[in-house]
């Protein structure tokens, strides 16, 4: 299993991509057909993209990939495989997943349109991850937990079957034409000097520490765990707390961790009220 690169040293194939579109990352997630990987660089390379994850590709590496890529080889050659989606996207800020359909307990899925703008936004500040699942059945609703929002292509409702690569290359296409066009855009956190957003790997360690501050108080029943922790995901998902929130957050889970001092402030609490 390939790791994460450190920076790389420029070489003379920088040339062939958009600087501005260097903190976007295509993530394929069980991709089955070795061919749409190609395809996927393929598509990539038109657009500008270089980084490309695969997320425990069936088949890779595989001739059928190369001779699909049609010359974008730096995209394959380059790309990092990995065991899990965690790992492909733990130093990205924001990370969006691909589906035909909204999530259970999620938002409506953007448009392409809205997805690049705010992409091409945020990625003035962080790496953006653009994650698509197998080719049968998309990202799974776990997968789909660990996205920061859902973008959705709109298609014929009598058929709506895009392949991988057609759907790569039309999402690639809007992140290219918003990166050119830079829109001005209305002002929102991420245009302040002093905002910093966590990375996947930051806000994953947070919600094990919510969960872990959740099961020790009893809050969460690990017997019957229901839908809170994809609930909460979909809560903090939605207020996108920046690096110094997600701090402060983690703080008062720690606060709360520690029993002795619990007992210590335990005569600063207020008593209940008496009943009327």
């Amino acid at each position: 299993m390939a790791t994460l690169p450190l920076e790389r040293l420029p070489t003379r194939s920088d040339s062939l991509f958009d600087p501005r579109l260097a903190n976007f990352r295509v993530v394929l997630s069980h991709t089955q057909h070795p061919g749409n990987i190609g395809s996927t660089a393929r598509a990539m390379m038109n657009m500008g993209l270089r980084d490309l994850a695969l997320v425990e590709p069936e088949r890779y590496p595989h001739p059928q990939a190369r001779a699909q890529a049609s010359g974008a080889l730096v995209v394959l050659d380059e790309a990092r495989v990995t065991k899990t989606l965690e790992e492909a996207v733990a130093d990205c800020a924001w990370v969006v997943g691909t589906s035909a359909r909204a999530r259970h307990l999620g938002d409506e899925p953007l448009t392409p349109e809205a997805f690049a703008e705010q992409a091409v936004a945020r990625a003035e500040h962080g790496r953006v991850a653009l994650v698509f699942g197998y080719e049968q059945t998309g990202l799974t609703n776990e997968e789909l937990d660990r996205c920061n929002a859902v973008v959705a292509i709109p298609s014929n409702p009598g058929y709506s079957s895009l392949n991988l690569a057609q759907a790569v290359q039309v999402l690639c296409y809007v992140l290219r034409r918003a990166a050119i066009a830079e829109v001005p855009r209305v002002s929102a956190k991420a245009d302040h000097p002093w905002y910093q957003p966590p990375t996947a790997e930051q806000v994953e360690q947070f919600y094990e520490h919510l969960e872990r501050v959740l099961l020790a108080t009893g809050f969460l029943d690990p017997d019957n765990p229901r839908l809170l922790m994809r609930r909460l995901r979909t809560l903090f998902n939605r207020s996108q707390p920046d690096l110094n929130e997600l701090n402060l957050l983690r703080g008062i889970l720690t606060t709360v961790e520690k029993p002795k001092r619990r007992r210590n402030n335990a005569d600063l609490l207020l008593p209940p009220l008496a009943e009327g």
